[in-house]
């Protein structure tokens, strides 16, 4: 947590329950904070078992920001910096380690088919679809984005007019590379990355409007965290309800 304060209160709440976490202070938009953590569990657990990336933020209707600003912010949390968390902890991950990356039903590429302008939303779909999608290529792409929402012609080049769906497309997009290349490790083998959509659940993000408890909401990040050695659910996009949804053509579940 960012909040010192509002973190040692979650411990003791979780202690209540008969349970012993500790507590690490961690804001992914300070690369310092992320290395301190890194440098902290390698110290301390010699790596990482578990690594679920929750940070995120959504701007509510009543925000006054431009969308342009609003799009740069967003991205700069929901992807880049989750992204370069994910670079500064992902080298002490252990063999056999479980990625989760908080993404949203609005992270489905299935939402492309509600763009605007549908020639230009297929051929960035399909880019993002593809198996050989690259780092680099995504960040292209997600930077293209920014720019045509600061410009304010990202509808009429093929984006989404939400800037949270954009910025858990891109991170569901990066869970899929991240899948395949992290699997390219002989050192360190089984490592998962899955990327789950937790509901609408009635936390702070939401405006606590979601129908479902924060339990319930994280039912698949527990069961993606927790999936046996040698699964053969891996990259996988995760409903709420621990179906495993195609990503690339769907369908999508019902949201609750």
């Amino acid at each position: 947590a960012r909040d010192e304060g509002r973190g040692k209160q979650a411990i003791e709440l979780l202690q209540g329950e008969g349970l012993n976490p500790s507590f690490h202070p961690l804001d992914i938009n300070s690369q310092e904070s992320v290395e301190k953590l890194r440098d902290y569990m390698k110290e301390k657990y010699g790596g990482i078992d578990v690594l679920i990336n929750n940070a995120g933020i959504a701007f509510k209707d009543t925000a006054t920001e431009s969308f342009g600003e609003q799009a740069t912010v967003t991205l700069r949390t929901n992807y880049w910096n989750t992204k370069q968390a994910c670079d500064i902890l992902f080298p002490i991950l252990k063999p056999g380690a479980r990625v989760v990356n908080m993404s949203s039903c609005f992270g489905f590429l299935g939402c492309f088919d509600k763009a605007e302008n549908q020639a230009k939303a297929m051929e960035i779909k399909a880019k993002l679809a593809s198996e050989e999608l690259q780092y680099a290529e995504l960040d292209e792409l997600m930077r293209k984005y920014e720019e045509t929402a600061n410009a304010g012609t990202h509808k009429e080049n093929g984006w989404l007019d939400s800037n949270y769906s954009m910025s858990k497309i891109g991170l569901s997009a990066l869970s899929r590379i991240q899948q395949r290349e992290l699997g390219k490790d002989p050192t360190r083998p089984d490592i998962v990355v899955s990327h789950v959509h937790p509901g609408y659940v009635a936390t702070d993000l939401t405006s606590h409007k979601g129908p479902l408890t924060i339990d319930r909401g994280a039912e698949s990040t527990v069961f993606a965290a927790l999936l046996p050695p040698n699964t053969d659910t891996r990259g996988a996009f995760i409903w709420h309800d621990c179906q495993i949804v195609d990503w690339v053509n769907g369908p999508t579940p019902p949201l609750t």
